[in-house]
């Protein structure tokens, strides 16, 4: 693998420059790319394996998802039938499904147990293909809320939510999470759309908890992802210092302008409610799952519109593995982020730079540059003119992952 030279042609968009360039040439020896350029002006290595295609890109980042949920119409009922063992095993399908997409990172938001922590393991070991994985484990809930899919007289050894109340609960379980080995926390701030009894916009967590969790994973070196719904939560997190708000489906020009003035990055996750909405009662999802997601779905959009021509940092997740949204489809959140004012380019760079930095591996990953992990994808077809060109796993002609190639087609 040291003496591996490969060279890449074809046009490149880098992830951080606006135009693409034409006739580029990407060169990586081992893990790393050492040269990039347009063709005659780059040095093309002895030797080297070439592969020609019309578009290259980095390995794509979703930084949202659930690899022990598959889209299925009413996960109450999966939680009651599964064991950890049967998560495990699905989980590695997921994974493999996820790579073969062009997704070569993920951050992986809330599982049972140490799920996501040993896919992770795994994966980086080459024991399973799969995507980098950067894992929150359990995610930080309060009694009774986001985190509660369950009745109290059912109980499940599987349980998504690790329950802490409280600031030193928090700051415990904060501990806690991070001694087992996660990448980050997740913390439940509101109430969601899938809740029995909440509703989206209640804030579970208060402003001194979200602090607490904040200021124990920032000095353990993890960055901090937020569940937030409803608007006060929301601003709650931007101030106690939260480094992601995913979904953000209610925010106001004032939560927007703290959010730019903190770098707080927004993770949309627009597919989510699209598929509660687009497949409803009809598809199996429960009613009143339907009934809150048609109830925020316009409100959803139009604080993603807001905050996109505001300039907030968007970050590009699709909350994979709730109802419908399966694990391989995740590029369809790209199209919707197009159809809600996102340039082509801008989506794109919303799941390569902006989802790396989000994720704290700017320097290594997310846009292609000397020096940086050869994670890349050759597509067969221009994105910038159809989005959802990059559906088409058949158009997807490789995937590489660190200097390896992990998908040829």
């Amino acid at each position: 693998m040291k003496d591996k030279k490969l060279v890449i042609k074809g046009t490149v968009i880098d992830g951080f420059n606006k135009e693409p360039l034409k006739q580029g040439v990407v060169v990586i020896e081992g893990k790393t790319i050492t040269a990039i350029g347009k063709e005659g002006e780059v040095k093309i290595p002895e030797g080297a394996e070439v592969f020609q295609g019309k578009t290259v890109m980095p390995g794509m980042i979703d930084c949202h998802i659930h690899f022990c949920l598959n889209g299925e119409a009413n996960f109450n009922q999966l939680i009651i039938e599964s064991t950890l063992s049967t998560y495990a095993i699905k989980a590695v399908v997921y994974a493999k499904r996820t790579i073969e997409a062009g997704f070569t990172t993920v951050r992986e938001l809330g599982s049972p147990a140490y799920l996501g922590i040993s896919l992770r393991d795994v994966i980086r070991k080459g024991v399973i293909p799969g995507p980098r994985v950067l894992t929150s484990g359990q995610p930080l809930s309060i009694t009774g809320g986001h985190g509660t899919f369950l009745p109290p007289w059912l109980h499940s050894d599987c349980d998504l939510g690790l329950f802490a109340d409280g600031t030193e609960e928090v700051r415990k379980a904060v501990r806690t999470l991070i001694g087992s080995g996660v990448d980050l926390i997740k913390l439940l701030a509101t109430g969601g759309v899938m809740d029995i009894i909440t509703s989206p916009g209640a804030q579970n967590y208060n402003l001194d908890e979200l602090k607490v969790a904040a200021e124990e994973a920032h000095k353990l070196g993890k960055k901090v992802a937020a569940h937030v719904e409803g608007l006060s939560g929301a601003k709650d997190c931007i101030r106690a210092g939260i480094d992601t708000l995913d979904h953000g489906i209610e925010l106001d020009d004032e939560a927007i302008q703290m959010m730019i003035d903190k770098g707080t990055f927004l993770v949309p996750t627009l597919l989510a409610p699209y598929n509660i909405a687009e497949h409803g009662v009809k598809g199996g999802i429960p009613e009143f799952a339907v009934k809150k997601s048609l109830e925020v779905i316009k409100e959803h959009t139009k604080s993603f519109k807001r905050a996109y021509h505001a300039g907030v940092k968007i970050a590009m997740g699709t909350d994979m593995g709730t109802p419908f949204s399966r694990h391989g489809e995740n590029v369809k959140e790209l199209e919707l982020m197009v159809n809600n004012d996102m340039s082509p380019m801008d989506a794109i760079m919303a799941t390569t730079r902006v989802a790396s930095e989000a994720l704290g591996l700017g320097k290594s990953i997310g846009t292609l540059e000397k020096g940086k992990l050869a994670d890349l994808i050759i597509l067969d077809g221009d994105p910038l003119t159809d989005i959802a060109l990059l559906q088409k796993k058949e158009l997807i002609k490789l995937v590489m992952k660190e200097g390896e190639i992990v998908v040829k087609r």
